[in-house]
């Protein structure tokens, strides 16, 4: 389990995060998300030890990361392209992960196996593609057989059929009791894959809770002929109405409700289309909020 409690990081005067909490629950893959320089990374560096908090905490099932036993066998991280020495071999890699983490060298042919590089496990790293980089990066999280998973943008680099893949491993990885906890700016493929989300923005925590409580809902997308007409009507029984220049966005009524209150009234409709709601387009109304 992971709990980030009142977490703050400052530099002077600059606040790279402030106040932030939210939970990471075992059995569930938890998504992160923000803009560039949200503080997505700082929260995710302070978390595994690697940047210290000015305040708060950030606890790995209830320890700091450095005051883990054996952390790299209760904690596996994809933070960042370009871990692994370009002159050596994926092999070469993972054996030297296992030697440092005390996990035996049998399970580095089995992970490279697992993530698609058994036939490229002799080749330097420095050849490899940015999405077979990630893949061994997925390779070295996995050594320790970790109940927790922290991803910094792993899917980065992943054609669609790595990113299903990924999203098969995370997925899997939930559902055997482990925590997952994975910050993307591909929020449609995300989207597939959480369970929960934390939204952040300029460092505070802007929403958290199960995604499925967040999106999912349907509005009606209207271009009519007299907006202002249909709009009071809209309203007059019971719906919530916002524009987007000419169009009208109503959620509380069905196409067939708009369709006949527009045929009552004799406004001629140009255009009626249901619009469901995603998670980027939550993520956009948060983020870019005043």
């Amino acid at each position: 389990m992971i709990e980030v409690r009142d977490l703050t990081k400052t530099y002077g005067r600059v606040h790279a995060v402030q106040d932030v909490t939210f939970t990471a629950s075992p059995g569930r893959v938890t998504g992160l998300v923000g803009l560039n320089g949200s503080g997505k990374s700082t929260t995710l560096r302070i978390l595994l030890g690697l940047s210290r908090a000015t305040r708060g905490a950030a606890l790995i099932n209830g320890k700091r990361y450095r005051d883990l036993r054996h952390p790299l066998r209760q904690v596996g991280a994809v933070l960042e392209q370009g871990l692994a020495h370009p002159g050596q071999t994926g092999y070469s890699h993972l054996v030297t992960q296992a030697l440092l983490s005390g996990t035996s060298r049998d399970r580095v042919k089995e992970l490279l196996d697992f993530v698609g590089l058994d036939a490229a496990a002799s080749k330097r790293t420095g050849d490899y593609s940015l999405g077979m980089r990630q893949r061994l990066s997925v390779a070295t999280a996995l050594l320790g057989e970790p109940d927790v998973l922290v991803l910094d943008e792993a899917a980065n680099g992943l054609d669609p059929a790595g990113m299903a893949w990924l999203r098969g491993v995370l997925r899997r990885h939930a559902a055997d009791g482990g925590t997952v906890l994975i910050s993307s700016h591909l929020l449609n493929d995300l989207e597939q894959v959480a369970d929960d989300v934390v939204i952040i923005g300029q460092g505070r925590v802007l929403h958290t809770g199960r995604l499925d409580a967040l999106i999912g809902g349907t509005r009606l997308r209207v271009r009519c002929g007299d907006p202002a007409r249909l709009w009071a009507a809209f309203e007059h029984y019971g719906a919530t109405v916002a524009a987007d220049g000419q169009v009208l966005l109503v959620s509380g009524l069905t196409a067939e409700n708009v369709g006949d209150l527009a045929l009552h009234l004799q406004v001629p409709l140009y255009e009626l289309v249901t619009e469901t709601t995603h998670l980027e387009d939550v993520f956009l109304s948060l983020a870019e909020a005043p």
